[in-house]
């Protein structure tokens, strides 16, 4: 479990420097199309370290792919599980979604995290029942 933790944190703050980053683009998207004119010291720092901490936490739990001990299904979702309540939450804290519009995030959420998954899942499967075959 020791080593679990660890590559968590190692993880974790190998990724957590991509939050600010992306919601740097974000924001200077957003002034570019004239959505916003200023952020006050309070926004950005509770979005850097708001976004440090949800990339973090997301880059951090796909660690459950690597406890050997845990289905596969059951790591996904694990890990879809946390994905959620991270975002959901840091949005929610963040004011980038209001409780009224949870359930359009839940939908986007499922949809996108069955996609990636699928994306990454088919190609993986096709390829170890290749070689399967070949060793058979």
């Amino acid at each position: 479990m020791k080593k679990y933790i660890g590559e968590f944190v190692k993880r974790g703050f190998m990724f957590a420097w991509g939050g600010p980053a992306i919601l740097a683009i974000i924001w200077y998207i957003l002034w570019r199309a004239g959505k916003i004119e200023s952020l006050t010291p309070s926004e950005v720092l509770i979005g850097v370290l708001s976004t440090s901490a949800l990339a973090f936490i997301a880059a951090g739990v796909s660690i459950v792919h690597q406890i050997e001990e845990l289905p596969k299904g059951f790591a996904a979702l694990i890990q879809g599980s946390v994905l959620y309540i991270d975002y959901l939450g840091f949005y929610l804290l963040n004011g980038w979604i209001s409780w009224d519009k949870i359930w359009i995030f839940t939908v986007i959420f499922a949809a996108a995290f069955v996609f990636i998954w699928a994306i990454v899942y088919i190609p993986i499967r096709i390829k170890v029942s290749k070689m399967n075959k070949k060793l058979s």
